[in-house]
């Protein structure tokens, strides 16, 4: 085949890739779907040994890699990088794609993740993933299979992969976060009761599977209805936000705040034996007596909190019965001493 013949050759493959791509990335709002749309794509046309995609957190200005793709890939998948370290950081940081053919003569390549992964870096190409003038990561490829370095023709395919890459990512990431908000109490930022009952009906599948518990803790504030009529609504509202940034710091990354109603919060605890459920119980209600409330407001006020625990299967057949049951443990100490745990 002569030379231009397989210059068209590989123009049309790409073309029917972008093709390819808009079409799928358009037809889904899901980001795992996304990922692997991109991840065969990349590896069908541009036949890297190794290669990434990063994704960059704002907050903490830091890359994270979501896909890593490649002998070794596994030992580097979900690690990070600063901002600026590496070659994959100058590019998120600088918006701008680079080809380097000899990574040994850039001062830019950092070998600590071909350390971490025993693997050795020969040519890079890394272009940023940019929407809306927002850098939102990078994809990042390693040494190519058939030659011995990566080409212009390479990186501009992947700039335009890139750009597919950038939209599909950023619509999944909106989609995810209107559909967390449609799920969570406006107030608190807890989970609300939609998602609760989502979440207790598949958490009781999966113990009913695994031969596990799914425990629940169901607390309201004691008297708090003083907080209102002494300091003021407004005041009020500020000790539920209290309450809800309390619950966020001290519940495990799988468990389940949730704001039920009022003043009524309920921590849904998957695979977690009731005895478990007890200690952290326990363990809510210290921290919540040690806590000054409103302290911003020079107010600062203690106040605590009666609670039930309970669990499925050992003491509910099912959704509505776990609920019934934990609710009456915390009112059988809401209507007796307050401020103490009691056990279905």
């Amino acid at each position: 085949m002569k030379y231009g013949d397989e210059s068209i050759e590989r123009l049309r493959a790409e073309h029917e890739i972008y093709a390819d791509l808009a079409r799928t990335l358009t037809s889904t709002l899901d980001l795992s779907e996304v990922l692997k749309t991109i991840m065969d794509k990349i590896q069908g046309l541009l036949k890297p040994d190794n290669w990434s995609l990063l994704l960059l957190d704002d907050e903490k200005q830091e890359l994270t890699f979501e896909i890593a793709v490649g002998e070794g890939a596994q030992a580097i998948k979900g690690t990070r990088l600063a901002s600026g370290e590496g070659v994959a950081g100058w590019t998120a940081l600088s918006g701008e794609s680079v080809l380097i053919r000899d990574v040994r003569a850039d001062p830019r390549f950092c070998p600590r993740f071909d350390d971490l992964s025993n693997f050795r870096t020969q040519s890079i190409i890394c272009v940023p993933l940019i929407n809306r003038g927002k850098v939102l990561g990078v994809i990042e490829l390693i040494n190519r299979i058939e030659k011995d370095v990566f080409s212009d023709l390479d990186m501009h395919a992947l700039e335009t992969i890139a750009e597919y890459a950038a939209i599909a990512i950023q619509n999944a990431a909106s989609y995810k976060k209107i559909h967390l908000l449609s799920l969570t109490d406006d107030h608190t930022s807890l989970f609300n009761t939609r998602f609760l009952y989502d979440a207790i009906d598949r958490e009781i599948m999966r113990a009913d599977s695994e031969g596990s518990e799914v425990s629940m803790i169901f607390f309201d504030m004691d008297r708090f209805k003083q907080v209102n009529d002494v300091h003021g609504h407004l005041c009020g509202s500020k000790v539920l936000k209290e309450v809800g940034l309390l619950l966020k710091q001290i519940t495990r990354p799988g468990d389940i705040p949730v704001r039920y109603g009022g003043d009524e919060f309920v921590v849904l605890l998957p695979c977690t034996p009731k005895e478990t459920a007890y200690e952290f119980a326990k363990y809510l209600r210290e921290q919540m007596n040690r806590h000054v409330f409103l302290s911003d407001e020079e107010i600062g006020i203690h106040l605590t909190a009666s609670f039930g625990v309970a669990s499925y299967p050992r003491d509910a057949s099912g959704m509505r019965d776990l609920l019934s049951i934990v609710d009456a443990a915390m009112y059988s100490v809401k209507e007796t001493t307050r401020d103490a745990v009691a056990l279905a």
